[in-house]
């Protein structure tokens, strides 16, 4: 069976209005093919997962890893979000580049000085060789509070004193941006996270929820341009709240986003492409569950992976 093209049409120019009702009426079959046509209709952005399973942060990964999960997305997405650009991460937007990719690369920045040090002088670096299309400096800092506000203004300033050919932002949670107008400010381009499971949002509300963040980070901005650079729902691990992982969560949350997203033309990096054992360590079982893809590079949400 294939989802009818007509449906498909029909319910985007819904979406914005009515996608929990119009999805509920579908069966299981008829969202994973209506998954599998908004996949290959082809999103924005995805977040690019770069560990594999035994691997972490810290660990050097080659540009042959990289190079194979490039090419299964390059089939299914304009752009690639990667987060560090030192250990292996400064190959993602050379080969992305290469896949014909746009690119949006961040600096991940932390409480060590010299490594923050590396970190930038690799972002200007790739930004001057022509492989940035959107650079961001440090994710989450001061939702950690590894920097101070102060710290991580000094740092945006230095690289967009560099890169100046480049727009320049900061990735944090959406109402960062409204607590630090002084962030917003600096910032070239607003690049929020808006997650309603990590806010413990039940399903059913996820969609309204994160409208309303992107809303918020909209007035932030103050005109300027917006993107969500994450966004997501896990297929399974533990609850939070009301937020609870499932498969049909899942499919559903990547519809209802990407849906959305479409029709009111919004920039949106999902998060994310693969799933990552790794990051049980810091967010409990729900942390290797929120790809797109499996750890092994298998899509996840059609019958055969069942």
């Amino acid at each position: 069976m294939s989802f009818r093209k007509e449906q498909f049409l029909q319910y985007k120019k819904s979406a914005a209005a009515v996608p929990d009702s119009y999805l509920a009426d579908l069966s299981e079959e008829e969202l994973e093919h209506l998954f599998l046509e908004v996949l290959y209709n082809g999103v924005h952005g995805f977040c690019f997962s770069l560990y594999e399973e035994g691997q972490k942060p810290g660990d050097i990964i080659s540009a042959a890893q990289i190079d194979r999960r490039i090419q299964i997305l390059k089939r299914y997405t304009g752009w690639i979000r990667s987060f560090s650009c030192i250990e292996g991460n400064e190959h993602i937007p050379i080969l992305a580049k290469q896949a014909g990719l746009k690119t949006l690369v961040g600096a991940w920045l932390g409480s060590d000085e010299e490594k923050n040090q590396q970190e930038i002088a690799a972002l200007i670096k790739l930004a001057n060789e022509g492989y940035v299309d959107i650079a961001a400096v440090g994710n989450e800092v001061l939702y950690r509070k590894d920097l101070t506000e102060e710290q991580l203004l000094a740092y945006i300033a230095e690289v967009k004193k560099a890169i100046p050919q480049v727009p320049v932002g900061y990735v944090d949670a959406y109402y960062e941006f409204v607590k630090r107008p002084q962030i917003a400010e600096m910032c070239d381009v607003i690049l929020c996270n808006c997650y309603p499971y990590w806010e413990g949002t039940a399903f059913e509300n996820s969609l309204p929820h994160m409208q309303e963040m992107y809303r918020q980070a909209k007035t932030a901005a103050n005109g300027k341009r917006v993107v969500i650079t994450e966004t997501g729902w896990p297929s399974q691990g533990e609850s939070l709240g009301n937020a609870i992982p499932s498969r049909l969560h899942a499919i559903k949350y990547f519809l209802n986003t990407q849906l959305w997203a479409h029709d009111q033309n919004i920039e949106v990096f999902y998060f994310s492409s693969f799933d990552e054992s790794w990051k049980i360590s810091s967010e409990g079982e729900v942390g290797a569950y929120w790809g797109i893809w499996d750890s092994l590079g298998k899509l996840k949400y059609q019958k055969e992976h069942v």
